[in-house]
């Protein structure tokens, strides 16, 4: 009676709901990270930001040939086994290099670990690269790699390309930046060890590419996509391109945060979010630089800190963390301003500029719960400057689970705009508490609810499932409804809905 009354108080209270063009979402998975198909949220009904939980340290870069600098990175699945590419260096204070008071011990690299669980990584003896006298190491490029161009292997991005009129020899491709002039080359290689350029040519000038400048094929767009650092009004930001090749891009355009705060976005690392490509998500790096106040004395390594600071004082007062953000259209993103990932209490290999930096890629990994669904894990970096190495730690989360529709006990409802879908059954990813549950109303497109399938017609669904089929009295079966307009309204109690998808 309390939900009904609440529900009649909503609709009264709003303006008539008016019929609009519908969306057509066919049968594909739709997340509740964005507000693209909501029309109407009442009561506490939200949408709430998740964070992954902070999980075990997977890879440490303490062969003298890696170091703690070995920062950028990105993870894909490749048939049976998991591959990590990273650029891999070493900081040290002391003598001048490039103008600053830090040394390099070593060249830069790109190195290559695997995996068959994305929890237990290794790093092969692949005896291609030499390194002081021995080639026993996992390096896959040096500058030396490709004489005749000026490549900076410690800035590199690696995706299988899944275009289908991708040629065997480029089915691995890679970005990666000049260290003489202002941009990036293409790489290309059959089995994602040997690598050679695509052209000799830049790819892309018109952008700043200290940063891990990647791209990769659209399915969803037949297109490639880059993205890469932008510069304006002396703030970092994301620039983006498109090619049918490869090889021609179109000018950049700057990535437009709508309704976010101006801040420094160091990184961006969009993909196409593999279970509902349609939608990009991104886990970009923010960069926040206070200098000298009192925290900044009193965070981890103040000594380390310091020294950093010779060279270039925001070395040691800058500290960074992990942002979550998506987009529909590649350009315009929604950029949550709470830490999607948060530099954490620890206090060694914890806050310093670079730190909480996550890869480029997302894994579906075994989860360590009985019985659980599948998790997500995203890798990010902590330990950057100090030490001899740095940390790649895995963080992992529910699938699907960046951000939910929530409601508190109270209850909460959302209403979307008309939809038009395929399929004959609508699926649900979802978590209530014991008390709490989830309730399905179907409507036409304005407003009306359809006969069969109203609020009190609804089985309520409580419990914690991936994949949930909604019934009502009637049953599951939605059929007769597919390809006509309908508006569906979710009630929550003491509930997230994290993703719904008619099949």
């Amino acid at each position: 009676m309390i939900r009904y009354l609440a529900a009649v108080f909503f609709l009264l209270l709003s303006p008539a709901l008016r019929a609009e063009t519908p969306v057509d979402i066919g049968s594909r998975l739709e997340l509740m990270v964005d507000d693209a198909l909501i029309d109407k949220l009442a009561g506490g009904a939200h949408l709430e930001l998740h964070r992954p939980e902070r999980r075990e340290v997977v890879l440490v870069t303490d062969e003298p040939w890696e170091g703690n600098a070995s920062h950028y990175r990105c993870v894909f699945r490749d048939g049976d086994i998991y591959r990590m590419y990273y650029g891999a260096y070493q900081y040290k204070e002391g003598e001048k290099h490039y103008g600053y008071s830090m040394a390099f011990p070593h060249e830069a690299f790109t190195c290559y670990a695997e995996s068959r669980d994305g929890i237990h990584w290794t790093k092969p003896e692949l005896g291609l690269i030499e390194f002081d006298g021995s080639t026993k190491n996992n390096i896959v490029l040096a500058a030396r790699s490709v004489k005749h161009l000026p490549i900076d292997p410690g800035h590199v991005a690696v995706f299988k390309d899944p275009n289908p009129d991708c040629s065997p020899e480029a089915k691995y491709k890679a970005v990666v930046r000049s260290f003489k002039v202002n941009g990036v080359y293409a790489l290309k290689s059959s089995d994602g060890l040997r690598f050679s350029p695509m052209q000799d040519e830049l790819l892309l000038t018109d952008g700043v590419f200290d940063s891990l400048n990647l791209a990769f094929w659209d399915t969803q767009r037949g297109e490639y996509r880059a993205y890469f650092r932008g510069w304006k009004d002396k703030v970092r930001g994301i620039l983006t391109a498109t090619s049918p090749d490869f090889l021609e891009w179109t000018k950049s355009e700057e990535v437009e945060f709508p309704g976010a705060p101006v801040e420094h976005i160091y990184t961006n690392q969009v993909q196409p979010y593999f279970r509902a490509p349609h939608i990009f998500v991104g886990f970009p790096l923010r960069y926040v630089d206070r200098g000298w106040v009192d925290s900044t004395d009193r965070l981890p390594h103040p000594e380390q800190r310091r020294l950093r600071a010779k060279a270039r004082e925001r070395f040691g007062s800058a500290v960074t963390d992990a942002l979550f953000m998506t987009s529909r259209d590649g350009v315009a993103f929604k950029r949550w301003g709470e830490a999607f990932i948060r530099p954490g209490p620890s206090r060694t290999d914890s806050w310093a500029y670079g730190d909480t930096s996550p890869a480029w890629g997302i894994l579906t990994t075994k989860s360590p719960l009985l019985g659980a669904s599948d998790e997500l894990s995203i890798y990010a970096t902590e330990g950057f400057w100090t030490g001899e190495g740095l940390n790649v730690r895995r963080y992992s989360m529910r699938i699907d689970g960046f951000v939910s529709l929530q409601a508190p006990l109270a209850g909460g409802e959302m209403v979307t705009q008309p939809v038009v879908f395929q399929g004959g059954r609508l699926q649900i990813n979802y978590s209530t508490s014991a008390a709490g549950g989830i309730w399905v109303e179907l409507q036409d497109a304005g407003g009306k609810t359809l006969e069969g399938f109203s609020e009190s017609d609804c089985h309520e669904v409580f419990g914690d499932e991936i994949e949930r089929t909604v019934h009502w009295k009637a049953g599951d079966d939605v059929s007769a409804l597919a390809g006509k307009p309908v508006r569906i309204r979710f009630v929550l109690k003491d509930a997230d809905l994290f993703s719904f998808r008619f099949r």
